[in-house]
């Protein structure tokens, strides 16, 4: 991930990067990309696309590009991109925290 970081220039900023060489995290999230269609082009299963945020170990949203049409999320990469980020990220500074 050093050099995915260094390329998208995020060292230092609010974004994290992770890896998930075993896929324990896209297994737990329900977010394999196994669909018969992608996978003659990808081979092995993958990570669907998607955003998530995060605040105080809670997910706050979740937004995932693939849908029954498209299990790749190539028609609506958009939702998992920085622009519907800012607007979770503004929704949620807008609410008032759980008791």
């Amino acid at each position: 991930m050093e050099a995915w970081t260094k390329d998208q220039g995020t060292r230092g900023s609010l974004i994290e990067l992770y890896a998930d060489p075993r896929s324990e995290v896209t297994l737990a999230l329900d977010l394999v990309l196994d669909h018969p269609g992608p996978m003659s082009v990808l081979g092995n299963p993958r990570c669907k696309r998607f955003s998530l945020l995060a605040k105080d170990c809670k997910v706050k949203a979740l937004n995932v590009a693939a849908s029954e049409d498209d299990p790749a999320g190539d028609d609506n990469p958009e939702i998992s991109m920085v622009d519907q980020m800012l607007q979770d990220l503004k929704a949620d500074v807008g609410k008032k925290e759980e008791l």
